[in-house]
């Protein structure tokens, strides 16, 4: 076998490609600036990118006694719609559901909880403009 065959039967098999998807980056990203900005708040982060069968939480921590789950929104600065505005109802619900999970599996039903926003705006040079919103969301009960 040659080096020209060898090839040609690489390419014809079926191997899983792994492409970095340029918004699950940027959207990380914002993540991690997320995470920076509530530690520096006395936030105590918990658990990041929580996933269950009932829908994913971007971050969760404390706030003293406050179970906090955060939805983090990441824009670029030339957006026009803000970040916090662009969660519906549907995705509230998802958050709720996963939350109410989280809450049941570590039997912390109990403690108190809200939902926050946080945004990221990432200018095209420079720092990030994050905004943090307090009880963005006012759950059915949990």
């Amino acid at each position: 076998m040659n080096f020209e065959s060898i090839r040609k039967r690489l390419r014809n098999l079926s191997w899983p490609v792994h492409r970095c998807d340029p918004r699950l980056a940027f959207g990380s990203r914002g993540e991690r600036a997320a995470a920076r900005y509530l530690k520096r708040q006395h936030h105590r982060i918990l658990t990041r990118n929580y996933r269950c069968a009932a829908g994913e939480i971007d971050l969760i921590c404390a706030d003293c006694d406050t179970i906090v789950f955060v939805e983090v929104k990441t824009r670029s600065s030339d957006t026009a719609e803000e970040p916090q505005q662009t969660l519906r109802k549907t995705q509230w619900r998802r958050i709720e559901n996963a939350a109410r999970y989280f809450l049941m599996q570590r039997s912390a039903q109990d403690r108190p909880c809200r939902f926050d926003v946080v945004t990221v705006l990432w200018a095209p040079r420079g720092s990030p403009r994050i905004e943090h919103f307090e009880d963005a969301y006012q759950p059915r009960r949990l």
